[in-house]
């Protein structure tokens, strides 16, 4: 299950601030803001899809991730290896690295993490 643009927006700041209450929530988006109903229906739906939980403090929710950043985005980037790029993680790794902007240092920086990762493969 995924998010929409606008849960991952808030996902993003429950995540950055591990646990948050509304205002805090709130105190984290740029103008324009959003109404505090409208982050409020996306915190619901987020707790349906099982991203979200909180606890009840006092009469106010304390909003905290049920789920890593890593593994969300891990799933995400599958799912568009699989839609995209016909299951071929090589096909989505070529596309990227011939159509991002990297420059010499930081292809040198991703062949030194695919060595790395290689070696340990091999132990």
């Amino acid at each position: 299950m995924s998010l929409s643009k606008s849960e991952e927006q808030v996902m993003e700041i429950i995540w950055n601030l591990e646990k948050a209450f509304m205002k805090e929530i709130m105190d984290q988006f740029e103008p324009p803001l959003p109404s505090n109903s409208t982050v409020l229906t996306l915190l619901k739906r987020m707790q349906e899809k099982g991203f979200v939980g909180y606890k009840m403090l006092g009469n106010s929710r304390q909003y905290y991730p049920l789920i890593d950043k890593e593994a969300y985005f891990g799933k995400q980037v599958n799912s568009m290896i699989k839609d995209f790029f016909g299951n071929s993680p090589l096909q989505f790794a070529s596309f990227f690295t011939k159509s991002s902007d990297l420059n010499e240092e930081q292809l040198q920086e991703l062949k030194r993490m695919i060595d790395s990762e290689i070696e340990k493969k091999k132990s």
